[in-house]
């Protein structure tokens, strides 16, 4: 009898593992880079090239409800400073859909606002190649941020509508007040490609703050239009916390036109300008050129990149030349 009892467990067993794996997936996908940079210019004597390397994988699950409902899953393993843990996690989500209601998707980690979603410039962040920097000439410290943007991060909500006609979409997210010190924040946002080649989203979310200091609003503008191998691209960001006169206070304009060469090559150049809320700033000014060849599963890219007025003022030290070396791999 207990032969039989252990039969019929031992199918059970394998039953239930059969169900499972048929009824979900689970993928794994990775990447790794090399990269070799170095600054110029003004601070040629202190640029001396650096090299860093990326690595990151990417687990993705998904499985569909008897209702028709798709549930998925995604979690990222990566070694950066900037991870949600020591141990090495970092971007991870549960995302619930269907044709009907749209996607609401919970971020653990990672996550984005209305706005946030937007803030990547036309350009593609030439700034950030320069923040966080000190060069060590003239006053100015430390770079600051030319783009700053709220909402998303831990525990989120991003929620996405049906179309609600051809082409246009509706976008909100809610990021919840944990604790006390933490702002609440609500997004709209809309995306409309109904004509071929074009894309258009506007963004804008309310800070809800505990004082005048960390209260106020975002607004996030993005379009770019492809035709044939070209595409133009225009962003518009502005970030409205605070008092008008803080130095936090940051709206940063971008424009790119980009060409595809092949399948293969292709050539971008792209101006960011970021004006800062105090009277004293001047507008910090980024002119950018990249290059980038793929074959198979590697990039190699290129950039020079040319920073004036970098800190938001004309100190020496603060016009710099930015240069890139890198080679991507997917797996």
């Amino acid at each position: 009898m207990n032969n039989f009892k252990k039969i019929g467990l031992t199918a059970l067993a394998a039953s239930l593992v059969s169900v499972s794996a048929n009824a979900g997936e689970l993928a794994v996908s990775g990447a790794a880079s090399i990269t070799a940079s170095g600054y110029s210019g003004a601070i040629g004597k202190s640029g001396a090239t650096s090299y860093t390397m990326g690595n990151s994988v990417n687990f993705a699950g998904s499985t569909e409800l008897d209702n028709g409902m798709t549930v998925s899953m995604a979690f990222e393993m990566d070694q950066g400073v900037a991870n949600n843990s020591s141990l090495g996690s970092d971007n991870h989500s549960v995302t619930i859909s269907s044709d009907s209601m749209g996607t609401v998707k919970f971020s653990g980690h990672g996550g984005s606002s209305t706005t946030s979603a937007l803030a990547g410039t036309a350009a593609g962040g030439l700034w950030d190649n320069f923040d966080g920097k000190s060069f060590g000439l003239g006053t100015s410290g430390t770079i600051s941020d030319a783009l700053t943007s709220h909402g998303g991060g831990n525990n989120t909500f991003y929620y996405t509508s049906p179309a609600v006609m051809d082409g246009l979409a509706i976008n909100a997210s809610w990021n919840p007040a944990a604790s006390a010190g933490v702002n609440s924040m609500i997004g709209l946002g809309v995306t409309y490609t109904g004509v071929e080649g074009l894309s258009v989203s506007y963004a804008s979310m309310d800070v809800e703050g505990h004082d005048s200091t960390t209260e106020g609003d975002e607004t996030a503008l993005k379009a770019s239009y492809a035709y044939g191998p070209l595409t133009v691209s225009y962003s518009s960001f502005d970030h409205d916390i605070g008092a008008a006169t803080s130095a936090t206070n940051l709206e940063l304009v971008s424009m790119a036109v980009s060409y595809t060469v092949s399948d293969e090559l292709s050539l971008t150049y792209g101006t960011e300008e970021s004006t800062a809320g105090t009277a004293s700033s001047v507008d910090a000014e980024y002119t950018g050129f990249t290059v980038a060849y793929t074959a198979g599963g590697m990039t190699i890219t290129g950039k020079m990149i040319e920073g004036e007025n970098v800190n938001h003022a004309n100190t020496a030290g603060d016009d710099v030349d930015y240069w890139e070396l890198g080679a991507s791999f997917a797996f």
